[in-house]
């Protein structure tokens, strides 16, 4: 898979139209395997790899025998409740036999908007990641009413790709990328296979979902892409309804690239600078050279901390001088944060009456 060498960390997006049959509402069992077959030889290459999957309503609908109409929100949560179990078992049967472990995590647009819960949302998948799991995401539609839904699985994932620093956003669609216009009424539209910027010019030429297992359409996508590449994240947008889809991907099949202009850690570093911090760490002599060197900021060589906040706020690291050394986010909420100043991370779990998050503010969510 060449063309997906530079790539470490590569977030999948499957639709509903690609999983499903359209005309028996089963599970394209072949087509999942050929997926599966695929996400094995990334694995093979040591990169990290986490699926966002659609799915769950279209299998619960089948089987509870549900109207081909639109649902309302009640039986829509009653099939993803039906569904969600068919699905990861679906995943579980074409990954495992290849040696390869899942995991299910169900997402609302609380996860990303409420701080915390983002925080939690992100530790988690990037543990199951280290673990060398491949996690499979879905919006949580059992629960999910329209105030708190993302409404399509092509922003979960780059709002997913974007939590975990993903550099490669893939969307198998029922498309094979960007055009000039609708193709499917304007026959004299372009395919566009490479975008740096999303002009407004663009999203008036995209178009909606035409099918009621599918929520998005191009129009979703862009904004998807949008956020992908502020993230640091490149996308692409291909025909997904092919045997081995990021085979064909690695020899250039016809798809459309949104190639970011920066790298994940620089995008987040860059987001993290433009914070206004919401307190203030001073470190002593020997963690300020720790820091100069490119290490995280341990409890043990904080001097004095000030200033109110929450875990995950941006605070302001500063000498014993008064100079300041940098901004970065804090693992551990104010009250917490005093507790274990100065002391040594082996006694943050007698202090707290928990492991803890080992420092204080991690090298990834610093600046200098």
């Amino acid at each position: 898979m060449a063309a997906l060498n530079s790539y470490k960390r590569i977030i999948i997006k499957i639709g509903s139209a690609l999983l499903v049959d359209s005309v028996t509402g089963d599970l394209r069992s072949d087509w999942l395997r050929g997926l599966a077959a695929d996400v094995a030889d990334l694995k093979l290459q040591g990169k990290n790899v986490l699926i966002v999957s659609s799915g769950s309503i279209a299998l619960g609908r089948n089987v509870l025998r549900l109207s081909d109409g639109i649902l309302s929100l009640e039986e829509s949560q009653a099939s993803a409740a039906v569904g969600q179990i068919r699905l990861a078992q679906a995943y579980e049967a074409a990954l495992g036999p290849l040696g390869i472990k899942t995991a299910q995590i169900l997402l609302t647009l609380e996860d990303s908007s409420d701080r915390r819960r983002y925080l939690n949302s992100r530790r988690t998948m990037t543990t199951l990641l280290g673990l060398d799991v491949v996690p499979i995401v879905n919006e949580n539609d059992t629960v999910a009413t329209d105030e708190i839904r993302f409404g399509d699985n092509d922003r979960l994932a780059a709002q997913v790709a974007a939590m975990v620093e993903g550099d490669l956003l893939i969307l198998l669609s029922d498309v094979d990328g960007l055009y000039t216009g609708d193709p499917r009424i304007k026959i004299t539209a372009k395919h566009i296979p490479l975008i740096e910027k999303i002009t407004p010019e663009m999203e008036v030429g995209a178009g909606d979902a035409v099918t009621v297992s599918s929520k998005g359409g191009m129009r979703t996508k862009l904004m998807a892409a949008k956020t992908a590449m502020s993230a640091g994240c490149t996308m692409v947008i291909m025909e997904g309804d092919i045997e081995r889809p990021l085979s064909a991907l690695s020899v250039g099949v016809k798809c459309s690239w949104f190639k970011s202009a920066n790298t994940p850690n620089l995008a987040r570093k860059i987001w993290i600078s433009g914070m206004k911090p919401k307190g203030l760490i001073t470190v002593d002599v020997g963690a300020e050279a720790a820091l100069k060197l490119g290490k995280s900021l341990l409890s043990v060589g904080v001097k004095s901390i000030e200033g109110v906040f929450g875990r995950g706020d941006v605070l302001c690291i500063q000498n014993e001088l008064g100079q300041e050394l940098g901004k970065g986010l804090v693992n551990y909420d104010m009250h917490e944060a005093e507790l274990i100043s100065g002391k040594k991370t082996n006694d943050i779990a007698n202090i707290l009456g928990y492991a803890g998050r080992g420092a204080l503010i991690h090298r990834d969510d610093m600046v200098l």
